[in-house]
């Protein structure tokens, strides 16, 4: 929670979600929609740092369509996290193992609509007490950013995405179990997808392909079998070294028209185009855009005193290695193209290059 209020604080694109929300499974046949599991990802960058506590927490109606121009009412977001259970394993009143059943919001409140349109009023709403005690007591967390939460359209790929966040941040980069456990990680119900190739083809390749372009790292897995048949599944979530990561701000910050046909390569670019509309782009911002002589750059000697941002993120994701160490080793890697990376571009290449050295070199 200290680390959800940091990031609110800062502001920006990233937030936190508690580990034990990322971990918990659905209870068996009940999943979440995809705009569901998208308004749940708001909800908890909304309440930030006071999710746990026992308080009603609100957000815009505006805020919840920003970027998805979908059909879909809000209301009928928030009765789906109403009906929908989850599970954890507990202990019962005598000390025995026990399956505890919950689910995430106790109330909710929405503002009819009025003359100002369907988007303009606000929800409210509030997180069970087993909600709060759980999101209290998470001893990890995934740092996820919206815009690539609502840029995802499966949402079996927004929930891997997840569970790789999380196991990248706690250094754990493989995930194991199996079917059973990875349906219920996934909320993919007993009912359907029932043969593994079908399966692979309509959950897992069409999530590693929106996950591939539009998360800090990439996904691979292995199928492990019992003679013919695919027994067990073993996830391995890999970040992006520097120059993926910066594609990656780019994509995530394009328009989502079009993004299918990018990922498959299926558009062709007229570079003539691309020269004269960048030229046109650049003098347009030039004129009108503020001045962001502000944004972060990276330091060309020590980052340890200079630099406390970077410096911080070199702590925290670069695996106890010494931090002017990667960052020579970022600085040799990304070459010329490190004088025009700034910002939010630079913040994330920089991430990505520190958890992918230490995925490299391991720990010292």
């Amino acid at each position: 929670m200290r680390v959800a209020a940091a990031l609110q604080a800062k502001g920006g694109e990233e937030f936190a979600k508690p580990g034990s929300i990322v971990e918990i499974k659905f209870v068996k046949g009940q999943s979440l929609s995809l705009t569901a599991s998208r308004l749940l990802a708001l909800m908890i960058l909304t309440a930030g740092g006071d999710a746990w506590q026992d308080r009603p927490h609100r957000m815009r109606k505006a805020d919840i369509r920003r970027g998805h121009k979908g059909n879909e009412r809000i209301s009928d977001m928030l009765e789906e996290l109403h009906r929908t259970l989850f599970a954890i394993d507990d202990r019962s009143w005598r000390g025995k193992k026990a399956t505890l059943r919950f689910s995430l919001i106790s109330s909710s409140r929405e503002e009819a609509e009025d003359l100002d349109g369907a988007d303009a009023g606000w929800i409210e709403w509030e997180f069970t007490p087993d909600a709060r005690k759980l999101i209290q007591e998470s001893e990890s967390y995934a740092v996820l950013n919206r815009q690539a939460v609502l840029g995802f359209r499966s949402s079996y790929a927004l929930k891997l995405y997840e569970i790789g966040s999380l196991r990248l941040h706690r250094r754990q980069s493989t995930w194991k179990g199996d079917m059973a456990a990875l349906r219920a990680a996934l909320g993919i119900s007993p009912d359907v997808y029932k043969d593994f190739a079908q399966l692979r083809r309509k959950v897992l390749e069409k999530a590693k392909a929106e996950i591939d372009q539009l998360a800090h790292f990439r996904v691979e897995w292995k199928e492990i079998r019992q003679g013919r048949t695919v027994t067990e599944i073993e996830f391995r979530f890999e970040p992006k070294d520097a120059p993926a990561q910066i594609a990656t701000v780019d994509e995530i910050e394009r328009h989502s028209t079009g993004r299918k046909a990018r990922r498959e390569g299926a558009v062709e670019t007229v570079a003539e185009t691309v020269e004269v509309g960048s030229v046109v782009k650049a003098a347009i911002s030039a004129l009108v855009a503020p001045e962001k002589s502000s944004e972060i750059v990276f330091p060309q000697g020590t980052i340890r005193f200079n630099a406390e941002g970077l410096a911080t993120i070199a702590r925290s994701h670069g695996g106890g290695w010494d931090i002017d160490l990667i960052a020579d080793a970022y600085r040799q890697q990304m070459g010329d193209r490190l004088a025009k990376l700034k910002g939010a571009k630079l913040t994330s290449s920089w991430t990505g290059f520190c958890e992918s050295f230490v995925a490299r070199r391991g720990r010292p």
